[in-house]
């Protein structure tokens, strides 16, 4: 009887105001067991990070995608976050050379896949495969924040990774939004025609 490879998959970034929605997807190795799985949420930074390594290293298969700014704006964020996550599991496709035979998404809702697929909510705190998903996801998406920090320091991108905070809503109104801002999300929209008005 051949293995049956099943894929985690799961987002991060779906509440910023700036920035790609980016998903991963893993199939574990039973033979190569990583500890500590969890919610990328309920994990340090340093731990996350660390994991991360792990999973490279030691997933059967893993991959990523993402949805910009732009596509966010054109289609919405829950088409966008769908849209991701099946570029994650085509990523992963490619790497594992084959379609697992299901794939478990986080939450209550499944993008189209040529593959069975369940949705679980709250999915990354009870299957390791979803929460390995999450952890590469929040890992990537937060280095992409930290490289838009240092292109635009005055958001403070570093601190908050793009969420609506009070401090970015203080930037948002001092300097406008950035190119990376989704447009299409009513805070930033809102500042963005005080500012026509002006």
């Amino acid at each position: 009887m051949s293995l049956i490879w099943v894929c985690g998959v799961d987002e991060a970034g779906r509440g910023p105001l700036v920035g790609s929605v980016v998903a991963g997807a893993v199939v574990l190795d039973p033979s190569n067991p990583i500890q500590g799985l969890k919610d990328s949420k309920k994990l340090t930074s340093a731990r996350r990070e660390f994991l991360y390594e792990q999973i490279i290293e030691r997933a059967k298969a893993w991959g990523l995608g993402e949805a910009s700014p732009a596509e966010i704006d054109e289609i919405n964020i829950l088409q966008a976050t769908m849209l991701a996550m099946r570029r994650a599991i085509e990523d992963l496709v490619n790497r594992l050379g084959a379609w697992p035979d299901k794939a478990l998404i986080d939450g209550n809702r499944c993008p189209e896949l040529p593959i069975a697929a369940e949705a679980i909510i709250k999915g990354d705190t009870k299957v390791p495969a979803i929460s390995a998903a999450s952890i590469i996801a929040k890992v990537t998406r937060d280095r992409q924040m930290q490289i838009l920090h240092e292109q635009h320091p005055q958001y403070g991108f570093a601190q908050h990774m793009g969420y609506p905070t009070e401090a970015h809503f203080a930037a948002l109104q001092q300097y406008g939004a950035c190119a990376e801002h989704r447009r299409s999300f009513s805070p930033v929209r809102k500042v963005l025609e005080s500012m026509v008005i002006k």
